[in-house]
């Protein structure tokens, strides 16, 4: 199948100031584009792409003092296959782990495990070791908290939401990687595209989606504590501890989102789809 993404994004700065965005897909799709997905901006100051620690492909330039608009318009290839359910999957121990795994198994920012693993431990200790295990988290996540954009806030950790029984998608994630690492499980947190696909259309606006991966036997697999079941049609854009590594952009300096278009959809062949 065929995706067509992008987005439209605006800030209004004080003043020039230095940023960075995490907006392009994840160097791992790459090979899927059939158009560019090259970022554009109003503004004539260069955007300089480099990969970060994690593997990510981050863009910097500085924002000029007033507004400053990034987009970009792709289409990409997608196998159209649901997200893997592998319940044979095995946890690996951790002396096994390969190092790029180990470093998802500590607190960061949002997912404090320190405070989170008695919680755990209780919950999930007696539930199958593996996929299923992992599982078992997400149903309890995503039962525990209740979704709505107006319960967004940008600094709720993950016990923060499991207290508060409410959040966004990233809080689901968040909770749920914390819980995956206070049982020893490697979990990192993703942000992409995830459209309307396969599914009865949703009557809200388009929004980038996080959602959390775990390593399993030798490999990652995905999983969605929001929305708890496989998905047609994520588009990855990167990777890491939490959101705070993630974020879609950072501005070293004072700065307000004015304008925040999103969409993923579906390329339908017309021909095909008359005939």
């Amino acid at each position: 199948m065929l995706i067509r993404a992008g987005y439209e994004i605006s800030l209004s700065c004080l003043q020039e100031t230095p940023m960075m965005a995490l907006l392009s897909i994840h160097p791992s799709r790459a090979k899927d584009l059939r158009t560019p997905g090259v970022i554009t901006s109003n503004h004539p100051s260069p955007l300089r792409a480099s990969l970060d620690e994690f593997g990510n492909l981050r863009t910097r330039t500085v924002a000029p003092a007033g507004v400053i608009k990034l987009s970009t318009d792709f289409t990409l290839a997608d196998s159209g296959l649901p997200d893997e359910v592998a319940p044979w999957a095995q946890e690996c121990p951790i002396a096994d782990l390969p190092d790029a795994a180990v470093g998802f198994l500590l607190p960061s920012r949002y997912c404090e495990t320190d405070r989170l693993s008695t919680l755990a431990w209780s919950l999930f200790g007696g539930t199958p070791r593996g996929y299923g295990r992992v599982q078992a988290i997400v149903n309890y996540v995503h039962k525990r908290l209740t979704f709505g954009y107006a319960y967004a806030r940008s600094n709720r950790t993950a016990l923060e939401a499991h207290d508060e029984r409410v959040g966004v998608c990233r809080d689901f994630a968040h909770l749920a990687v914390a819980l995956c690492r206070s049982m020893n499980i490697p979990a990192r947190y993703c942000t992409g595209y995830l459209g309307d696909i396969g599914i009865p259309p949703v009557d809200a606006p388009m929004d980038f989606s996080a959602w959390f991966e775990v390593y399993l036997g030798d490999r990652w697999y995905t999983f969605d504590a929001r929305h708890n079941t496989p998905r047609i049609g994520r588009i990855l854009m990167a990777r890491g501890r939490d959101a705070a590594d993630v974020a879609i952009t950072t501005t070293f300096g004072p700065s307000m989102l004015i304008d925040f278009k999103i969409h993923t959809y579906e390329v339908f062949n017309v021909a095909s789809r008359a005939a």
